[in-house]
């Protein structure tokens, strides 16, 4: 079955830099657009980014210039690189193939001082 896997949240200082990184299995992961949404306490669930399957990528505008989504397909996995974090960007971080409607379970990312 679909399996999403995040990984690599965590407390960083504001300013600092993460790097998110979701495997997937189940599915032929290359053909499919990737996507990576965040869920901060009290607020809904919003997109951050989105890759297609040739490397396309979208940024919401609030993380644009900061954040990087990658991918690579023949390691099943997409990444998001987090730069420059901010407060406000605290939040719970889930991979997401749209298609599929298929969720991971979330990694947390924690931005204080």
């Amino acid at each position: 079955q679909v399996q999403l896997v995040e990984s690599g949240g965590g407390l960083v200082q504001p300013g600092g830099s993460l790097r998110l990184s979701c495997a997937a299995s189940g599915f032929n992961f290359g053909a499919y657009v990737m996507r990576w949404h965040r869920q901060a306490p009290g607020h809904q669930r919003e997109l951050v980014a989105t890759i297609s399957p040739n490397g396309i990528t979208n940024y919401e505008d609030a993380v644009k210039g900061r954040f990087t989504i990658s991918r690579d397909n023949a390691k099943n996995t997409v990444y998001l690189q987090m730069n420059s974090l901010k407060p406000e960007d605290t939040a719970v971080y889930y991979c997401f193939v749209p298609t599929l409607n298929a969720w991971g379970q979330g990694t947390p990312v924690t931005v204080s001082s």
